[in-house]
């Protein structure tokens, strides 16, 4: 039995495989690209995502062509949306968690002044611990 060794598969035939393979990861991205964005739409019915999912399905290359060629500018819509409400909860995220800082504690202090809860002395202190913060 022969053992392959490298001057049995040449450099070109590398490149080659390298391309295939590289197309072929590429496919599977776009495929799988284009069933997220079926599954995440609301715009359209349980029946036509079945209809959109078949059509990829049965015709792979045809069924994502024309997918993208008919939805391409409204999945950039929806991409950049998602991405804008994961951005505005992260930031309501870090208001949350920071606290607000000075001006935070300064009317939470004066909330408890007009209620009658501190001093006007202690609010001054905590508006002055506050300010040096």
């Amino acid at each position: 039995m022969a053992v392959p060794v490298a001057a049995d598969y040449p450099f070109l035939d590398v490149l080659w495989t390298m391309v295939v393979f590289f197309i072929w990861i590429a496919w599977f991205l776009i495929l799988f690209r284009v069933l997220i964005d079926i599954f995440r739409r609301h715009d359209i019915g349980g029946g036509t995502k079945v209809i959109w999912i078949l059509f990829v399905i049965l015709l792979p290359f045809l069924g994502v062509f024309v997918y993208i060629i008919t939805q391409s500018h409204h999945m950039a819509e929806r991409d950049m949306k998602q991405a804008q409400a994961s951005q505005a909860q992260f930031d309501d995220y870090v208001k949350s968690v920071a606290g607000g800082g000075a001006a935070s504690e300064i009317e939470k202090a004066n909330a408890l002044l007009s209620s009658g809860a501190i001093t006007q002395a202690e609010f001054d202190e905590i508006k002055r611990k506050a300010l040096a913060s």
